[in-house]
């Protein structure tokens, strides 16, 4: 299913032609340009919309808005990625928390603060693995139910903390 991009520096090349692209080639794009990383899932806080073994993709820097799921470095251990939702802009950075406040090890801003614009990796633009579960932006990112789970770059999924 072909989806519409904004007019960018290719479609101006082309003479203003709105391109249409498959998901694939969209993304294939966008991990061209360096903006795209993938994600494993791993943990309990972001459930009922990620669970343990989802993969995601992320889009490394752009605007993050309240109520997007983001991937952010942990303030207190930059090693270990956390998935959060973006709740709202605090003066030190974004609140982030997690969908399911009572999971295990959970941690987010309740225990570490606001999360500084410098740690925010990017927002979770899809989750492509397993098939069955594969989702748009919009039903990952937005809405009443969120997510926090603990991360690690793809290549190879590895384990994480909450």
């Amino acid at each position: 299913m072909p989806i519409r991009v904004r007019p960018g520096p290719v479609a101006r090349a082309c003479g203003g032609t709105l391109l249409l692209l498959t998901p694939v080639a969209a993304l294939a794009l966008a991990a061209a340009r360096g903006r795209l990383r993938t994600v494993a899932v791993e943990g309990e806080s972001m459930l009922p919309a990620l669970r343990p073994g989802d993969w995601l993709v992320v889009r490394a820097g752009g605007p993050v808005a309240a109520g997007d799921v983001v991937v952010a470095r942990h303030p207190g251990r930059p090693e270990l990625l956390v998935v959060k939702r973006a709740v709202r802009r605090e003066r030190g950075g974004w609140w982030l928390e997690s969908d399911n406040q009572r999971a295990a090890g959970r941690r987010d801003s309740w225990d570490f603060g606001a999360v500084p614009d410098d740690l925010v990796v990017g927002r979770v633009v899809a989750r492509y693995w397993p098939p069955s579960r594969a989702t748009g932006r919009r039903a990952v990112t937005r809405g009443a139910l969120g997510w926090q789970a603990a991360v690690v770059s793809g290549r190879p999924a590895q384990r994480s903390e909450q």
